[in-house]
């Protein structure tokens, strides 16, 4: 079921977040993903495509053009990991990426997990305001990293 946030503040600017993903323009959040996030360079297409219908995805949209995305990976019981946040650069520096966060901590499906996990480089304070820290125990987490050829 499609969640819609229409806060005064952002419904006033145009502004609205869905988790509708008939709603997302993939292109451009290819093309972001792609070419310009430090995290998914070089994500095949096909990949991203699997990825978005297997996620529980938020978009943001001005007037219906894609302003911002994120996504979750979750069984909506125990675990979930946020990833794929971004504000495409027209529309930063408004507090979206806030009010997106907001969006995704407040969604019922997000409720009551016992784990919810990022991975950021340069985005610690945002996510340190909805209680986000480092991990405890990094030492116990182990991964197999394949970058996209």
């Amino acid at each position: 079921m499609p969640v819609y946030m229409n806060d005064a503040h952002y419904h006033n600017q145009g502004y609205y977040i869905s988790t509708d993903n008939s709603l997302l323009h993939f292109a451009e959040i290819f093309n972001y993903l792609n070419t310009e996030s430090y995290w998914a360079k070089g994500i095949p297409e096909d990949k991203l495509r699997k990825a978005i219908t297997n996620s529980l995805c938020f978009g943001i949209y001005k007037n219906n053009e894609q302003a911002g995305f994120a996504r979750v990976i979750t069984d909506k019981a125990t675990f979930a990991y946020l990833c794929d946040v971004f504000i495409l650069s027209a529309h930063r520096k408004s507090g979206l990426s806030k009010w997106l966060m907001q969006a995704i901590i407040s969604h019922p499906d997000l409720q009551g997990l016992r784990r919810f996990v990022l991975a950021t480089a340069d985005a610690h304070g945002l996510y340190k305001q909805f209680g986000f820290e480092l991990i405890k125990g990094a030492d116990r987490w182990m991964e197999i990293f394949t970058p996209y050829k």
